[in-house]
């Protein structure tokens, strides 16, 4: 049995093949250290969806010592072979694949997955999100599930706004997934995607959805250094910590709102946490 507060560390966006090993092997420290009750990774482990990519990933993975749940990304999702991605798209994470989309049993929590990654979109580029009619089916059945009172976390990698500012369609069917989310008073969702942490209270036809994203543990940073999220659940209180090598405060580090992908360097026009650490251009990628 566990006493007092839940603790999780909420990872993102590790891109092995781009990681940063000073975050990585921090993150470690830290997980072997407070040893949090359960991991979540919300996708995008790999840059390219290489084989040593993957081996990497799945290595560091496997090697923590505490419960973990792995959500898919859209940098997941075979790049170079367009077959197998049709036909196998997860067959690189068999070293892990008992916590792919795995979901997790805690007292009075259960920590569900939603899938926004897909293997193909009727659009172009296919790095954004979809919630699919089943996707959201299996969610939601899984939610009813829990007896009355369950606390839910949803992960996912999308954030799941579904139309920026500008009109530009981000996370398709996002909005409806959403609404069904809050009506059934999910506490949170998390998500990755973006680089940068948030904490935001998203308002929707059926009622208030919390969208808690994580930031990155790779050298694809945006607007702030590499971070993972600690979020502690006490009742009915969730706190979330941005946590990060620099020191960085978490409302420093925190996006005023989800921008329209996580492509860095930020447009000029996008909202940007009074870090300022952007770099001109990403990492190469050999």
């Amino acid at each position: 049995m566990y006493s007092g507060p839940i603790k999780l560390f909420h990872l993102s966006d590790i891109h092995f093949g781009l990681e940063d090993r000073d975050a990585l092997a921090w993150v470690e420290q830290c997980i072997a250290r407070e040893k949090p009750h359960a991991v979540a990774i919300t996708g995008d482990l790999t840059m390219r969806a290489r084989h040593r990519e993957f081996a990497a990933a799945t290595d560091w993975i496997s090697a923590l010592d505490v419960p973990v749940t792995v959500e898919v990304g859209n940098h997941d999702m075979p790049y170079f072979n367009l077959l197998e991605r049709f036909t196998t798209p997860y067959k690189r994470f068999h070293k892990i694949e008992r916590m792919v989309e795995a979901q997790l049993d805690l007292p009075d929590l259960a920590i569900v997955p939603l899938k926004t990654a897909t293997r193909a979109q009727w659009r172009f580029p296919w790095s954004n999100g979809w919630v699919t009619p089943r996707a959201l089916e299996e969610t939601l059945a899984a939610i009813d599930a829990h007896p009355a009172g369950t606390r839910i976390l949803v992960t996912a990698h999308h954030p799941l706004t579904e139309r920026a500012p500008s009109g530009k369609r981000l996370t398709i069917d996002g909005t409806q997934a959403m609404e069904a989310l809050a009506e059934r008073k999910v506490a949170a969702i998390l998500t990755g995607h973006i680089h940068d942490p948030f904490d935001l209270l998203q308002q929707t036809a059926r009622g208030p959805l919390r969208m808690i994203g994580a930031g990155t543990l790779s050298r694809r940073i945006r607007s702030t250094p590499p971070s993972f999220n600690e979020i502690l659940i006490d009742g009915d209180e969730i706190r979330v910590t941005a946590r990060n090598l620099e020191h960085v405060a978490t409302p420093d580090m925190q996006i005023r709102e989800v921008p329209e992908n996580a492509m860095p360097p930020r447009e000029s026009d996008e909202p940007v946490a009074p870090v300022h650490a952007v770099p001109p251009v990403d990492p190469p990628v050999h």
